[in-house]
């Protein structure tokens, strides 16, 4: 077994991401959307929304803008080494994400009952107009504590898929009742509401094109029976610092992950296999699509 060679040797960009579910009659499912066909990097890939940490994000104002302080959410995150301001910029990353992803806005209004304008919000954005000034703009202070610190994925040194390294925390969030998502089409240009499996077996059928995060944290969340669940879970434990390890096998790309006999890191993070291989584009784990859910 020969470790894949390296390709891209600078730090990884701090990223967030955000999994937005809602409850259906079978279950919860999740937003995924797929990125443009031509974007330079995991092209045409469907992903949840999210997107590199902006100088900006780190620098909201918590008491006007956030229902939380920077200790609240540094704590939470539980990232020691990460600084305050960082640590709150990117639930700011994930929620500003969502919004020009997306369209969906978890924020509350600081006065009345006013609904929160999430279109208005979206196109002020794309107006160029930093968030903080929408946010103040509108009235409205972000719901960092609908937010749930789910996982921590830091892309390997040789990655199978793309060609930039993230360090991307994975956040969970039920997605608001009264807000439609709908892709922007310009980074974005499909969206879909899927159960966790059935995305999975669209992947394995060829139907749609998923990442590894991706295909692990579904096969997580194909084991929990409503939203309500998940954030339960995600709220007890701590996020898992999650660094996949990819290497080559009799000519087969193969990815571990924690708690594998080639990973370093002998305690799993994850339900589910602990490694997939890459054939015919598509990763699976070595005893068959069935093993995601095991």
């Amino acid at each position: 077994m020969q470790p894949a060679t390296p390709v891209d040797s600078e730090p990884p960009r701090a990223a967030a991401t955000v999994v937005l579910l809602r409850d259906a009659a079978a279950g919860p499912e999740v937003l995924l959307l797929r990125r443009h066909a031509k974007a330079s990097n995991m092209a045409g890939v469907y992903v949840f929304p999210g997107g590199k940490l902006d100088a900006d994000d780190a620098t909201l104002n918590p008491a006007a803008h956030l229902d939380q302080p920077h200790a609240a959410l540094h704590e939470r995150l539980n990232e020691p080494d990460t600084d305050h301001p960082t640590a709150a910029g990117l639930y700011v990353a994930a929620l500003r994400e969502a919004l020009e992803e997306c369209g969906l806005l978890l924020a509350e209004p600081l006065g009345g009952d006013a609904p929160v304008d999430a279109l208005r919000a979206r196109a002020m954005l794309r107006e160029g107009q930093p968030f903080a000034q929408v946010l103040a703009a509108l009235q409205l202070r972000l719901q960092t504590r609908q937010l749930a610190p789910w996982s921590r994925w830091i892309t390997p040194l040789a990655p199978t898929m793309g060609t930039r390294r993230f360090d991307t925390r994975f956040f969970v969030a039920q997605a608001p009742a009264d807000q439609t998502a709908r892709h922007d089409d310009e980074e974005t240009t499909d969206s879909l509401w899927l159960a966790p499996r059935t995305a999975l077996e669209q992947y394995r059928d060829g139907r749609i094109d998923l990442a590894p995060p991706q295909i692990m944290s579904l096969a997580h969340l194909a084991r929990h029976a409503s939203v309500a669940s998940v954030l339960a879970a995600a709220r007890s434990q701590r996020p898992p610092l999650i660094l996949p390890e990819p290497f080559d096998h009799e000519g087969v790309r193969v990815i571990c992950y924690p708690g594998d006999a080639m990973h370093p890191v002998r305690e799993r993070a994850l339900p589910g296999p602990t490694r997939l291989h890459y054939r015919d584009r598509r990763f699976t784990p070595e005893e068959g699509f069935d093993a995601l859910f095991d």
